[in-house]
């Protein structure tokens, strides 16, 4: 006897929970950019995302488990929208529509970070891991490069990966303070200047 698909009720209680459960990750980044890990708590959470402490632990055990949740989303959000083997220079001019598409993780991520700076900090391996990570990867592209004859290959790509990465965190940083930075600009002029500066005499 054929299994009976599940009813339209079911379905939609799922769908509800769902939705319930995304608007506090929405809620939840949204706070954490404002307060910070250590002065957000459940209780203010809840109540932004019009739920019942509850009901916020019906889908997060914990205050730990929701940060958990928040951090698999901004890392879910990145490797969507990643090009594993693009050009590294247009990906860094890319990171622009970050800014436009997530604003709020990238808050949340920039303020956790610096909460989190101490090495018993909770949070300090996950994140020093996701850095590690960050770093390969620009170096690879950088290594795609030299291998394509198109990047000189006496740059480091390891050395030059940790100064891409502090470009961009520091623009996550200002641009939190000062939404007004123009980002095209920045981005546009820093891509080039690194593309001139990895480029191969011959090809200048």
């Amino acid at each position: 006897m054929p299994e009976r698909e599940p009813s339209r009720p079911y379905q939609a209680l799922l769908a509800k929970g769902e939705q319930r459960r995304s608007r506090i990750l929405v809620v939840a980044q949204r706070l954490l950019t404002r307060y910070g890990w250590r002065n957000t708590t459940l209780a203010q959470i809840a109540e932004k995302a019009g739920v019942t402490r509850a009901g916020l632990l019906h889908h997060f055990e914990s205050k730990d488990q929701l940060l958990r949740a928040v951090l698999d989303a901004r890392d879910d959000d990145d490797e969507r929208h990643a090009d594993l083997g693009g050009d590294v220079i247009a990906g860094i001019e890319n990171v622009v529509e970050r800014f436009r598409r997530s604003p709020d993780l990238i808050g949340m991520y920039t303020v956790l970070l610096a909460e989190n700076l101490d090495p018993d900090a909770p949070l300090r391996g996950r994140l020093l891991d996701r850095h590690r990570g960050a770093l390969d990867f620009i170096a690879e592209g950088i290594r795609r490069g030299q291998r394509a004859g198109r990047f000189r290959t006496d740059i480091d790509p390891a050395v030059k990966a940790v100064e891409v990465a502090a470009f961009l965190s520091g623009m996550e940083t200002i641009w939190l303070l000062d939404p007004s930075v123009s980002l095209d600009e920045v981005f546009h002029s820093y891509a080039r200047a690194l593309e001139h500066e990895l480029a191969r005499v011959d090809m200048r």
